[in-house]
């Protein structure tokens, strides 16, 4: 398809939806998208494999406003989504004999790990591999998709994004992720332009457009900020620091980038920041939640969007007041609506949520008596 083709087609499926006037701040509305975001993170994982089109069609359908793939390179350098670049868990490569020789120890961000990795493979050797739940204990249902799907790329989602704008006839965003993105460019396989480019080529140009580029690295964000005016997002971990910090030497670590004086700098090249939720509103020694943090409120202040992640269905996710039935059950769901209404009671403009159609329905009835 040629590039004013696809151009065409995105501009048509984002004026589904009016446009909505705009201010100068970045803790806004998308012109095209709605003001509290359902994203499907790594599509329904709750429901299907995740990071397969099954996922991805299953969130929409359920009501997600934007679908999330994390994003590894191949060996000839596509993008594709899979959680991690190391795939033994997500797909059935260590059933496949002609594959044995590929197993291998890496270093990844500091931390050795032995098995397959994405980089190892063409796209078209990681094509012929099937996804496979990650954490069946949690979903066994789940485990009846094993062997069903591919591995997608990067075009196939914002195809699929595209199809289903215009047949829902709502916009659907993405929202990817550089996974590794350190470790990648010490490979040579570098995925910031190739992502961008990806993204300019499909219509996907302007801070308006229906796309959230996220990153727990700060220089790579700062490095495709020079490349594009799409929306960036720092995510943050509850711990740690990010590994380009660990590479350069730099002390600072994620709680210091949350302090109301780093969100400030985050907002010099970013639009929002993806927390993990227990920055938003911690637990207690009983693991119940507690009293939300500052973090919203500093967040809004520097002007920045506040997506936190991952809300999850099943018991072990949840704070324990919000189980139910065998409070040890690895896949019996508790209270999921519960938590998230206190996170939107918290302030939050987002979420990212496994099971979308959860979501959906806290977000679609707030306020209704």
């Amino acid at each position: 398809m040629k590039l004013t083709s696809i151009a065409v087609l995105l501009a048509s499926a984002c004026s589904l939806l009016p446009a909505q006037a705009l201010s100068t701040n970045m803790n806004v509305p998308h012109p095209h998208l709605p003001k509290m975001l359902v994203i499907g993170h790594r599509g329904a994982s709750a429901l299907r494999p995740e990071h397969t089109l099954a996922a991805y069609t299953k969130a929409v359908e359920d009501g997600a406003d934007v679908i999330e793939p994390d994003l590894v390179s191949t060996r000839d350098g596509v993008l594709v989504a899979r959680h991690e670049n190391e795939i033994s868990g997500t797909t059935d490569v260590a059933d496949r004999p002609e594959f044995a020789g590929r197993k291998t120890t890496k270093t990844i961000d500091g931390v050795a790990i032995t098995g397959w990795f994405t980089e190892d493979f063409t796209l078209a050797e990681l094509k012929t591999l099937r996804a496979r739940e990650r954490i069946p204990a949690n979903r066994p249902a789940n485990t009846q998709y094993n062997g069903q799907f591919e591995i997608p790329t990067l075009q196939e989602i914002i195809d699929l994004a595209r199809r289903l704008s215009q047949e829902t006839r709502r916009t659907i965003g993405i929202y990817p992720e550089t996974k590794h993105p350190s470790y990648f460019k010490s490979i040579g396989l570098p995925l910031e332009k190739r992502l961008v480019d990806t993204l300019h080529a499909n219509g996907y140009r302007g801070k308006h457009a229906p796309v959230f580029i996220q990153s727990f690295e700060v220089s790579n964000l700062r490095e495709m900020r020079g490349m594009t005016d799409l929306p960036l997002v720092q995510l943050l971990s509850a711990s740690g620091q990010p590994e380009d910090f660990r590479l350069s030497g730099d002390s600072r670590g994620y709680r210091d980038i949350a302090s109301a004086a780093g969100l400030l700098e985050v907002a010099s090249y970013a639009n929002g920041i993806g927390p993990a939720k227990d920055m938003v509103i911690p637990r207690d020694a009983a693991g119940n939640l507690g009293q939300p943090t500052t973090l919203v409120k500093d967040a809004h202040a520097a002007k920045l969007l506040v997506h936190p992640y991952t809300f999850r269905p099943e018991n072990p996710f949840l704070p324990t007041n919000l189980r139910l039935g065998d409070p040890k059950s690895p896949s019996t769901r508790g209270n999921l609506a519960a938590e998230i209404r206190a996170f939107l009671e918290a302030g939050v403009d987002g979420i990212f949520i496994d099971d979308p159609a959860v979501g959906r329905a806290v977000f679609d009835t707030r306020g209704k008596k």
